[in-house]
């Protein structure tokens, strides 16, 4: 276990931002390296995995809520110094990842088809869709454990363990994606299929050595398989703090299915464009996220040891790092969004949508940063409701004023994407008011 209660806070929430940020750096690349060998299939390719864009943020959601609870609950644990709570909440925590994981996987496959024709903007985005989502599926419901692991060593201050997986799991999916995907030295291409199963080894492998690594360095929390049996008191505590915190990733995947939706009329271009500009804007979201998921056990073990003025130490530390990195990518966006558009497709249509997606959606940048942080200060002290109640009141703005404007005449995508970037600065002004809030009432008692 890695203490957190003493010495520099900046350290510390730089240490863990560090490696947690190269191990979401390779997760990202996983979507990345399918997304650029699916290219050059062709923009209904590109626009059928972009579908899977929307499920991996339900997924996330389900996942979150498992991570979130399982990260604070151990976090605060070890601030007090107490194994065996932290115990009973990780092996908990596993058992609990495999029975969701396992229904996720039963219910994607029997529901893929009926999810794709859904979003789809013609038949060939649905057969592309469809075909990719029957192995991608799998590998998704395997990262619910891998999750799990994940959590409790970020709980305890370690993060190594999943950097090395992260990296050794997209090493292997760069391999196996040219292969499987284009044919290389098989001649047998597999299509977007092919980009599914490269994942799903991938994830495979990562599973299985981030248990190797799991039970040789962390000695904090152990697997101890009679622990395992369900205890739903202990599925509660962790579902109280982490249900409302995955309802957060829930409501981003239902912004981006409605969005995928509302711009079906422009056609599979619009789609493609979108979906690109997606996994672009996710992979320089990186940063910040890093930072904000470091925040949380940095606090946790803080807020745990009862020591406040480290826990607001930490957001401000926090806050301003995401902000500043986050203006920095803005002013990329701004001058030079084209090359990143352009390094997946060569369609000039497809282009000129995400390029003009990533020149609006870029002002909300740093209150995404700010957003996200404080989320990770509310899961640190263990009340996740604030930031899913702000969350949904942006949804609750956006959703009418989006269909309004989608049906007036000379609506066009842009005033779209300055509807996000508006009803997302106020969530950012609104989310930072209910922390200020949740620090008075927590923290002042602490003193």
């Amino acid at each position: 276990m890695r203490d957190l209660t003493k010495g520099s806070v900046i350290s510390h929430v730089l240490h863990l931002s560090a490696f947690t940020g190269i191990t979401m750096l390779f997760q990202t690349l996983y979507f990345l390296v399918d997304l650029y060998f699916v290219s050059g299939i062709g923009k209904a390719a590109i626009a059928g995995v972009g579908l899977s864009g929307n499920l991996m943020m339900l997924v996330m959601a389900l996942t979150q809520s498992l991570g979130v609870g399982t990260t604070s609950l151990i976090a605060r644990a070890a601030g007090r110094r107490d194994r065996e709570d932290a115990q009973t909440v990780f092996n908990q925590s596993f058992a609990l990842s495999a029975i969701v994981g396992s229904a996720v996987v039963i219910l994607g496959l029997l529901l893929r088809d009926a999810y794709c024709r859904a979003l789809s903007a013609d038949d060939a985005t649905l057969r592309e869709g469809t075909a990719y989502l029957r192995w991608f599926v799998p590998g998704l419901g395997m990262q619910f454990l891998l999750v799990s692991m994940s959590s409790a060593l970020r709980g305890t201050g370690i993060v190594k363990p999943s950097t090395i997986v992260g990296v050794l799991s997209v090493l292997t999916n760069i391999v196996l994606a040219p292969v499987l995907i284009a044919g290389w030295g098989t001649g047998r291409p597999m299509g977007v299929e092919g980009a599914g199963l490269a994942t799903l080894c991938s994830v495979a492998c990562a599973g299985i050595v981030l248990v190797v690594l799991f039970a040789r360095l962390e000695t904090f929390v152990s697997f101890e398989w009679a622990r395992m049996i369900p205890r739903f008191t202990e599925w509660k505590r962790m579902l109280a703090i982490g249900l409302p915190s995955g309802g957060e990733f829930a409501l981003l995947s239902l912004y981006t299915a409605i969005v995928y939706r509302l711009i079906r009329g422009f056609g599979p271009e619009a789609q493609a464009g979108f979906g690109i500009g997606v996994r672009v804007v996710q992979s320089m979201f990186l940063p910040v996220l890093a930072i904000s998921f470091s925040a949380a056990p940095v606090a946790g073990q803080n807020f745990g040891a009862k020591l406040p003025e480290r826990v607001r130490q930490t957001f401000r530390t926090a806050a301003s790092m995401g902000a500043g990195l986050m203006l920095v990518l803005t002013a990329l966006c701004l001058l030079s969004p084209e090359p990143m558009i352009r390094a997946f497709t060569n369609e000039t249509a497809v282009i000129a949508h995400g390029v003009e997606y990533l020149q609006v959606v870029c002002w909300s940048f740093a209150g995404s940063a700010v957003i996200f942080t404080s989320s990770g200060m509310f899961q640190a002290m263990g009340n996740t409701i604030p930031p899913l109640a702000n969350s949904a009141a942006r949804l609750a703005l956006f959703i009418p004023a989006a269909a309004w404007l989608s049906s007036r005449p000379g609506f066009r995508l842009p005033h779209l994407w300055w509807l996000a970037v508006a009803t997302g600065l106020m969530q950012a002004v609104s989310v930072v008011w209910l922390l200020r809030r949740e620090f008075e009432r927590k923290l002042s008692v602490d003193k």
